[in-house]
């Protein structure tokens, strides 16, 4: 039987579509204004944007409460 999927993993999941396909919208919107990224040296910056997806991605299953499972004997 297989186990249902925690709420902490749902979380986690949907936190990281929405966090990559909003980076994504925000980016194609400034492509034509570099100075968004300007303060960044160039071989920084698609470091730092690859860190926010999985930053919120962390925090949100950090924060999403965990599942309990009932005991069960293997």
């Amino acid at each position: 039987m297989a186990e249902p999927i925690e709420r902490k993993v749902k979380w986690a999941t949907a936190a990281a579509y929405l966090t990559s396909s909003g980076l994504l919208g925000v980016l194609a919107a400034v492509q034509d204004n570099a100075r968004v990224l300007e303060p960044l040296p160039d071989s920084i910056s698609p470091l730092v944007l690859s860190l926010v997806p999985g930053l919120i991605t962390f925090a949100a299953g950090w924060k999403a409460r965990h599942t309990p499972r009932p005991n069960l004997r293997r």
